[in-house]
């Protein structure tokens, strides 16, 4: 930013009296008035006023940048460096007429030792390096159907704050999936469902009794807490999830008090930060208090 003088306004009083010359009241009044005035505009002011403030610029890690656009260079460094020192603690044995053989009593000896030692390890780190590569994270296309179905008694208040639901998690994070189960009934299936046969074009329902039924409602119901599988593909329990897309890559089963669940199929594996799983969590209260004053058992009908 850079430093300049502020021009400063003057405030000039004038004040003005007014003294009646009325003989007969012998009562004087005394009334004062201030006005303000500024004077003319001088260039400095001008120039103060076409100022803009101009913050810190960013730096630039260049050396970050550079490790990033040369990541197999920068992984197979310490082969080179370890490979070139060996071959100089060698070369130096060599011609330093020193004999091969090490001898403990020699401080040669045991300064080539520790340089041999410390070169092994550069190769070795150099090799784990390369080994060892992070996998890349895509979002993945839903292998499925896309599905609107609700509960056709919800009241319109109800029904209403279950599609902004649905719209905010699809807008804000990486969701394509939706199941609201309230009261052992399926209130909501909206998003991607997997296909109940190929070709069919036909949504596999929920089956909400069933769901109850299995290990992983009765896991987070017990909980009474949040559970993300952030790789649905690493769970066993996705088999009590068929209403899925096969493909689906991360589910958040989020409790609607004790009486329902919402599970959120998203696109990415890892998809939803820390962030997005604190919000669900109110999210998620809000609609336990909402749906516990509609909710009854009523059928899922289906809207295409």
């Amino acid at each position: 930013m850079e430093a300049g003088t502020a021009p400063t306004l003057t405030l000039t009083p004038r004040l003005h009296t007014r003294f009646p010359f009325n003989t007969s009241n012998s009562n004087t009044s005394f009334q004062p008035r201030f006005t303000l005035s500024s004077p003319s505009p001088s260039p400095l002011s001008s120039s103060f006023s076409a100022f803009s403030y101009r913050g810190p610029t960013p730096k630039r890690d260049f050396l970050a940048d550079w490790v990033s656009q040369n990541d197999d260079v920068v992984r197979s460094l310490p082969i080179y460096v370890g490979s070139a020192s060996l071959f100089a603690v060698l070369l130096n044995r060599a011609l330093s007429g020193i004999a091969p053989v090490a001898d403990a009593g020699s401080s040669q000896s045991r300064a080539d030792l520790l340089t041999l030692g410390l070169a092994v390890t550069n190769i070795l780190t150099g090799l784990v390096w390369l080994s060892i590569k992070p996998k890349s994270i895509t979002v993945v296309n839903p292998r499925g159907v896309e599905c609107k179905r609700f509960c056709t008694t919800l009241p319109e208040v109800a029904l209403n704050e279950l599609l902004w639901v649905w719209e905010s998690l699809s807008d804000a994070t990486c969701c394509r999936s939706l199941v609201v189960v309230y009261e052992r009934s399926c209130v909501l299936q909206i998003g991607f469902a997997a296909d109940s046969s190929p070709g069919n074009g036909e949504a596999v329902s929920v089956d909400a009794n069933k769901l109850m039924q299995g290990s992983v409602y009765e896991g987070v119901m017990k909980s009474g807490a949040q559970s993300y599988l952030a790789n649905l593909s690493l769970y066993p329990g996705k088999s009590e999830l068929p209403f899925l897309p096969l493909n689906t890559q991360a589910v958040i089963l989020q409790p609607l008090g004790d009486k329902g669940i919402a599970i959120i199929g998203g696109d990415t594996i890892r998809g939803y930060t820390a962030s997005d799983q604190a919000w669900i969590t109110y999210i998620g209260e809000k609609l336990d208090s909402t749906l516990a004053k509609y909710v009854k058992h009523h059928p899922l009908t289906s809207q295409d």
